[in-house]
């Protein structure tokens, strides 16, 4: 997945071991997993040549980290100039976040 870290997002990062981010819809920091449990354990940070962005390695606890049910939130791929689907449904989202209905 991509997300965005502002300073304070990256301290909890560092100092809670879990993959934590801010909403800039929101204007609040969220920690990735704290409505389904599909939380990102952090493996490693790294960073760019330029220091502007980062890339974090996580351990995946749950089924999947796309909260449209998938295992990856990378699950459509170009093909032929069509967006397809590439992998199954990890879970089902209703399930885990209610209807959006």
């Amino acid at each position: 997945m991509v997300g965005f870290m502002n300073e304070e997002a990256f301290r909890k990062t560092v100092e809670t071991g879990f993959a934590t981010f801010y909403s800039r819809s929101r204007r609040k920091l969220w920690l990735k997993g704290e409505t389904s449990g599909h939380r990102l354990v952090v493996k490693e940070i790294a960073t760019d040549c330029d220091r502007d962005a980062l890339l974090v390695r996580v351990e995946a606890l749950g089924p999947g980290v796309c909260h449209n049910g998938y295992q990856s939130c990378f699950y459509r791929r170009l093909d032929n100039g069509r967006w397809v689907e590439s992998e199954d449904r990890a879970y089902d989202p209703a399930a885990i976040y209610g209807s959006k209905e």
